[in-house]
């Protein structure tokens, strides 16, 4: 499911991750990309930090590279797992 938002949509099963539809010139010479994406960090939407934030365990905190998990943002390559 997606919702659009002047141009550019935002997957429901990814948050952080945006698509535009960027320029097709009629004189192109490559194919053309029809969506582009992009991620946006979450610190973006949380201007303070504000109190009694919820926080991750030691090892949760270790592994996700993030004590808040409000501030954990996956990484997913573009390439598939493993590269």
């Amino acid at each position: 499911m997606k919702f659009v938002l002047e141009k550019e949509e935002i997957s429901l099963n990814h948050p952080q991750e945006r698509v535009f539809t960027p320029f097709i010139g009629p004189f192109d010479p490559c194919p053309p990309i029809t969506h582009k994406t992009y991620s946006t960090p979450p610190q973006l939407f949380i201007p303070f930090q504000p109190p009694n934030l919820p926080q991750f365990s030691p090892m949760e905190a270790l592994r996700h590279g993030t004590l808040w998990p409000a501030l954990y943002s996956p990484y997913e390559s573009k390439w598939g797992k493993g590269r």
